[in-house]
């Protein structure tokens, strides 16, 4: 236990190194979209293969990502039927506030804390494999369908995942364990050294854009609906993936595993959707920032109740 809370200090730890960055405008105006460019494109795809190409792909892709799968899907299907049916509103808010409610930050946070806290990074690629390559896209579709202002084929999903550098890092590693081919070491040793700066810039401009916003505005007249994504996110989901992974018989770390990542909060990129789709904006940021700032709290409770 003792092991689990040092890993969320040590998260934190950074997280608030870079809100005192931001604050305090240390690295400049770009400074966030910069670090989350080297994170997304350059630094996470190599954690991401050096990690998964050493990993046991039974315990990657068998009931970890089973759970991951059920979890975030029931959380979603949940919440959409809530939102449309009782308060009543749209289907592409409804959309957009159930991936609200179901869709993880897998990697700016989810990575730190499967390394810090879970012990390997292993642990997140279930989540991570299923919601760049299936879920998103999923949603994305589902928006894509019920707005007029975008139209997007399945053949550009497609290519919009292949194109995505975390999934081809992560294919490339499980490549890798699959074969039992051995990397050369001349060849490990930079892709070593560049996926060790994903997690400290992750965090950092992570703790950077946690600077100035205000969640719940009145004016606003979706505090409900944010509330209720808020809770589906960090309550009801973990525990839907609890009660599913107990019934495949999962126990021990590997359960605490799935849990944890169930529990992250909002991925950002879901107000990226809500903005191009131009609908579900405030429940989008607010239960991005709420979710944020009460996770990982809400990941100390789990720990102390399944471990």
């Amino acid at each position: 236990m003792l092991g689990v809370l040092a890993g969320f200090f040590v998260v934190w730890a950074i997280i608030l190194v870079g809100m005192f960055v931001g604050r305090r405008n240390i690295l400049g105006e770009n400074a966030r979209s910069v670090l989350s460019a080297l994170t997304f494109f350059v630094a996470s795809p190599a954690l991401l293969f050096e990690t998964l190409s050493k990993a046991k792909l039974h315990d990657v892709v068998a009931a970890p990502l089973l759970v991951t799968a059920v979890g975030a899907m029931v959380t979603a299907t949940l919440f959409f039927v809530i939102v449309r049916f009782l308060l009543k509103r749209t289907v592409p808010e409804s959309l957009m506030s159930s991936m609200s409610a179901s869709l993880a930050n897998s990697a700016n946070l989810g990575i730190p804390i499967a390394v810090y806290v879970l012990g390997d990074a292993s642990y997140v690629a279930p989540l991570l494999i299923f919601q760049l390559a299936f879920f998103t896209p999923l949603f994305l579709m589902a928006l894509d369908a019920t707005t007029s202002a975008h139209r997007t084929t399945p053949g550009r999903f497609v290519l919009m995942i292949l194109k995505n550098p975390m999934i081809v890092g992560s294919a490339l590693g499980l490549v890798v364990a699959g074969t039992g081919w051995q990397v050369p070491e001349l060849v490990m040793q930079p892709i070593h050294l560049i996926g060790g700066a994903a997690i400290p810039a992750m965090l950092i401009a992570f703790g950077m854009s946690l600077n100035g916003a205000r969640p719940l505005q009145g004016a606003a007249g979706r505090r409900l609906d944010t509330l209720l994504a808020s809770a589906f996110k960090l309550v009801i989901h973990p525990a839907i993936a609890y009660v599913f992974a107990r019934m495949l018989g999962m126990e021990g770390h590997a359960l605490f595993a799935v849990v944890v990542t169930s529990a992250l909060p909002t991925a950002q990129n879901v107000f990226v959707a809500a903005s191009r789709y131009r609908t579900g904006l405030t429940v989008a940021k607010d239960t991005v920032l709420i979710t944020t700032v009460v996770a990982v709290p809400a990941m100390i409770g789990v720990a102390l109740l399944l471990t």
